[in-house]
């Protein structure tokens, strides 16, 4: 049985140094070492040994099993090394190559407009107010003096979420806030741009859009305040040769009502 031992370890030996990938090398160990290897065959017929040669090629049997372990691992471990390489090898980056160009996106035009129309105003004395666009009822319509069966309601078809709740119709529900919160009762001077939302049949109205409104209460405000702050915001917007002017209109949400016509930025009053 030392002969059959040895002979294991000589043929093990030898076939190690032909294996050519992790395959083979653990083929060799199910075939050597597994539970139906030629070594555990070995192990299994020392039930016909007589009691003093069982310890001697049981001990003889360890040995064997460890060298071979032992060196089946460190090949094992020699393949691993070598796949990490070629790996490497393969994936390697030359760093010294020049980088491909991010692409970055840039602001939407409308938040560049929006933040052109905060700049003018933050720089004649305004403040700039945000608000929730899911409001109350209250501050949309109850606070700004529009009552349950107003006719200004008529003209906004509004997003209810619940009864009390909606999708704000305009940014002066923010003006409500600025009002209810000015307990010092000093001077006002905001604006109050933001999204705002409608319900709207006709294909060619968003149900989305942006406001901008203005709110200013001090004492000796009139008409003529409010046309030179349009005028300086137009001339800002659309060149400094625009004019405007004023004229009466009926609007059911406020009294007195005006609107105010533009010259046109293309034909600048010219017929085209």
């Amino acid at each position: 049985m030392k002969e059959q031992i040895e002979a294991i370890r000589r043929k093990v030996n030898e076939e190690i140094t032909n294996v050519k990938d992790a395959k083979e090398l653990n083929d060799l160990k199910v075939k050597y070492l597994g539970k139906k290897g030629e070594l555990t065959a070995v192990l299994r017929g020392m039930g016909g040994l007589s009691p003093q040669e069982r310890p001697v090629i049981g001990s003889l049997v360890n040995v064997v099993r460890d060298e071979l372990e032992s060196k089946l691992q460190q090949k094992e471990e020699a393949f691993k090394k070598q796949q990490m390489m070629e790996k490497l090898e393969k994936e390697k980056i030359d760093i010294t190559l020049p980088s491909n160009k991010i692409k970055r996106g840039s602001k939407h035009p409308l938040n560049r407009i929006i933040e052109e129309v905060e700049d003018l105003f933050v720089s004649m004395g305004y403040d700039v107010v945000d608000g929730p666009e899911l409001e109350t009822d209250e501050y949309c319509f109850e606070r700004l003096n529009l009552p349950q069966g107003h006719p200004a309601r008529d003209m906004q078809d509004s997003f209810y979420v619940t009864p009390e709740y909606l999708l704000r119709t305009q940014t002066s529900a923010v003006q409500a806030h600025v009002m209810m919160e000015n307990e010092e009762k000093g001077p006002i001077r905001v604006i109050c741009p933001g999204k705002v939302y409608r319900r709207d049949d006709d294909a060619t109205h968003s149900h989305q859009f942006a406001q901008v409104e203005g709110l200013v209460i001090d004492k000796d405000i009139s008409l003529a305040d409010l046309k030179g702050t349009l005028e300086v915001f137009m001339r800002k917007m659309l060149g400094e040769d625009t004019n405007l002017r004023f004229r009466p209109s009926y609007f059911p949400f406020t009294e007195p009502s005006y609107e105010v016509d533009v010259t046109c930025f293309k034909c600048k009053r010219k017929r085209m």
